[in-house]
């Protein structure tokens, strides 16, 4: 069995064309929802956060001969925790990430390391940012710009109960929270920016069907400065951005078994 880290659409989308090639797997996400939309679409799927210990004990539940991490390129802590659960399990660990992407030199871009680094230039710039980061660093920002002289932070993240908790508990107002899901079209993006009066923008280099590219190109379009955070750097020890390459190195370490299908949750 193929113990598969999905959470992104490009994931969704590999774990499918594993199923169909034969491979029982068990996908795993971290919210309910994203979980419905796996098993609406035939597969196996559990929700919830794992600690090491955890995910352990689930990889030698399972008998799973193989770790698929296909989950979003910011999610660090959970790609480490996937790694070395997998080494303890002695089975092979095989990273998917989207492709990266590349934007034409502009004195508009800024590039940094880290959520702290884009707080503190953005603390710089000043003027109506637009945050489009999620919630999870949320409180790195709302501690550097909230209350500051000529600055409104604006936040755009999915509309859960949990995220709209945590904005009322940072201090972040109702009128600058933004509780969508995208991804958003170009348009929208425009819309938005507009409406905002966006000066500065902060996103991430999630790349793929995200289509952070397409949130930059319309802030450029609109003349706004943008902060690109830069992906994790992280020592995988093999990482394939296409699915056929996945497919390959699957079929070196793990065949096909005769009698494909999902895993028991």
């Amino acid at each position: 069995m193929i113990f598969f880290m999905a959470g992104t659409s490009d994931a969704r989308e590999l774990a499918l064309l594993l199923h169909q090639q034969g491979y029982p797997l068990l996908c795993s996400v971290v919210t309910e929802h994203a979980a419905d939309i796996l098993q609406e679409a035939g597969l196996a799927a559990r929700s919830g956060r794992l600690n090491q210990d955890a995910m352990v004990a689930l990889l030698q539940s399972q008998g799973a001969s193989v770790l698929v991490d296909a989950s979003h390129p910011f999610a660090a802590e959970a790609h480490a925790t996937a790694m070395a659960a997998a080494a303890v399990c002695g089975i092979p660990y095989i990273r998917f990430e989207r492709k990266q992407d590349t934007f034409a030199a502009d004195t508009r871009l800024s590039y940094v390391d880290t959520y702290e680094a884009a707080a503190d230039l953005a603390a710089e710039r000043g003027g109506s940012i637009l945050l489009t980061t999620g919630s999870k660093t949320l409180e790195i920002f709302t501690s550097r710009l909230l209350g500051k002289p000529g600055i409104r932070l604006v936040a755009r993240m999915l509309p859960r109960v949990d995220n709209m908790e945590k904005c009322a508990r940072l201090g972040l107002q109702q009128q600058d929270i933004i509780g969508m899901q995208g991804p958003f079209p170009r348009d929208l993006n425009i819309a938005l920016y507009r409406f905002y009066q966006t000066t500065l923008m902060v996103t991430k280099e999630s790349g793929g069907p995200g289509a952070v590219d397409e949130k930059v190109q319309a802030a450029l379009d609109c003349d706004i400065e943008v902060i690109v955070i830069g992906r994790p750097k992280l020592d995988y020890p093999q990482m394939y951005r296409n699915p056929a390459d996945v497919l390959a190195e699957l079929s070196r370490v793990y065949p096909v078994p005769t009698t494909g299908g999902v895993a028991d949750v």
